[in-house]
């Protein structure tokens, strides 16, 4: 039996980049509250901050030093560490939101008079972001749905008279919450068409829905892979944070950043979401199980129109294409459109006895909510319809509670509809 062999990212959860010899032998790492660390020399200190500052390059075998923990701290190097490996990414960065992860990279790779190019749907707060701030800063943007052809959008791109000020496409796939697809190999194709030598267009995925395990965008084509880790990499409903994995160039600008922005994790969450590494396989895939005998039931249901969830996607269609390429299961997260309107949705959600009515998603706990009036209820009206965030949509979060439960909790809320 060779000797050689790669542990696999669940494997290394437990103990990657900690040293238990700098924490007294301790076999988890502590939470290091301490907002600043304690230089040998003031040599040190002065080779840590010309590191920190980017004065010089690192020299083979040297690691940034402690400063500060608004720069860098144990818990969340350690956290970064470990959620690369998830990715295959150079690096990470871990944000105290994910709206933090996302605001953050856009800033970075985006100036006054860019052009975003961004598929739609996309969760609210990032529709906001685009559509009120980004605009107020001078940047404008374009849109694009599911099923769109490369040539309709560079046509649309063309339209505006500023597709030479492409800087970035902005991906949310699957989209919350109708979960539609898009191809992530096409993007990228985009993003060349416009790039020169001198300009690199940049692609960043929002890979929230599908966390680390079910999608992994790097391998097809991304420069950048947002998450809201509140989601299924903190998995408890008892955190707040994001993240952002890529290449080490693109890290080192999003830290860099970060530092001055000052929106970095603290060191308890990071400490939290280590934690929450250790059984993010087994969560995720419990989940994946539960929500296709969900899927099942809810698609054969007298009362449910229509069921939006990636394993149901049709045999043959040009979604399932894009499915079998770039996916590895179809998730835990699926919408539904119950026959009738908002008065029939909230008399379903105001049944519910097991699963909890609340935003968020990718936790322990079964969760449902009402897009259009919740998560989505900034999105324009307009918008709203057109993407299919209608009254009738209600979106659920597959938890890891036993699936026959869960069932009979959506079946008897329908009988009350």
């Amino acid at each position: 039996m060779s000797k050689q062999h790669k542990l696999r990212p669940e494997s290394l959860m437990m103990s990657y980049g900690y040293k238990p010899e700098l924490s007294e032998g301790a076999i988890k790492s502590p939470i290091f509250m301490t907002s600043t660390f304690v230089f040998k020399s003031a040599e040190e200190g002065k080779a840590f901050f010309e590191l920190a500052y980017g004065l010089r390059e690192k020299e083979q075998g040297e690691e940034p030093g402690l400063i500060y923990s608004r720069i860098n701290n144990p818990d969340l190097e350690i956290l970064e560490n470990r959620l690369a490996l998830w990715e295959q990414a150079d690096d990470c960065a871990v944000f105290e939101s994910g709206m933090s992860a996302i605001t953050t990279a856009m800033l970075e790779f985006l100036s006054p008079g860019d052009l975003l190019l961004h598929s739609a749907p996309v969760y609210g707060g990032t529709d906001h972001f685009i559509h009120y701030f980004l605009k107020k800063i001078g940047v404008e943007s374009v849109c694009f749905k599911a099923g769109m052809q490369k040539a309709e959008i560079l046509e649309k791109l063309e339209a505006t008279g500023k597709a030479e000020r492409l800087a970035m496409i902005y991906v949310e796939t699957p989209a919350n919450p109708t979960n539609t697809i898009i191809d992530l190999r096409m993007c990228r194709e985009i993003a060349d068409h416009f790039g020169t030598a001198d300009k690199h267009v940049y692609l960043a995925v929002d890979n929230t829905y599908m966390g680390p395990l079910w999608q992994h965008p790097l391998q097809h084509g991304a420069d950048m892979v947002l998450y809201s880790a509140t989601k299924y990499i903190g998995g408890h409903s008892d955190l707040i944070a994001g993240a952002c994995t890529g290449s080490a160039e693109v890290i080192k600008r999003i830290k860099t950043l970060r530092t001055f922005l000052g929106n970095m994790a603290s060191p308890h969450t990071g400490w939290l979401l280590m934690r929450s590494l250790e059984t993010l396989k087994i969560r995720m895939e419990q989940q994946c199980r539960n929500a296709q005998e969900v899927a099942r039931f809810l698609s054969g249901h007298p009362k449910i129109n229509k069921v939006h969830y990636l394993g149901l996607i049709p045999e043959g269609s040009p979604a399932r294409e894009i499915y079998d390429r770039q996916y590895d299961a179809p998730g835990a997260m699926m919408s539904f459109e119950i026959d009738g309107g908002e008065k029939e949705a909230f008399r379903f959600l105001n049944a519910l006895k097991l699963m909890k009515l609340a935003v968020s998603l990718g936790s322990t706990e079964s969760l449902v909510e009402h897009p259009a009036t919740m998560t989505h209820a900034g999105v324009d009206p307009e918008h709203r319809r057109e993407f299919g965030i209608t009254e009738s949509l209600v979106r659920i979060s597959v938890g890891v509670e036993h699936y026959e439960d869960i069932i009979w909790d959506l079946s008897q809320a329908l009988d009350a509809v």
